[in-house]
């Protein structure tokens, strides 16, 4: 299942050879660290939980530093659900 994940920056015009402007959508790709792996011998179920960006420490759960720790990460990301 291709995809990409980002955060909307903002939105902006370009134009095609004909002079048409287009209106697009500027998006913010950034790193999305693997921050856990679920298996289905473990949790019964599969799935890989992503991160995006970073909060401050001050936003971030006791969980999410735990996560982010063992996963070997600085900062603990926004996690997508």
């Amino acid at each position: 299942m291709p995809g990409l994940i980002g955060k909307k920056v903002g939105m902006t015009r370009i134009f095609t050879e004909e002079g048409i402007q287009v209106p697009v959508t500027v998006i913010e790709a950034g790193p999305c660290p693997v921050v856990d792996v679920r298996s289905e011998e473990q949790d019964g179920y599969q799935a890989v939980q992503l991160g995006f960006g970073a909060q401050t420490a001050k936003r971030a759960t006791r969980a999410e530093i735990g996560h982010a720790v063992k996963a070997g990460l600085e900062d603990a990301p926004r996690l997508m659900r």
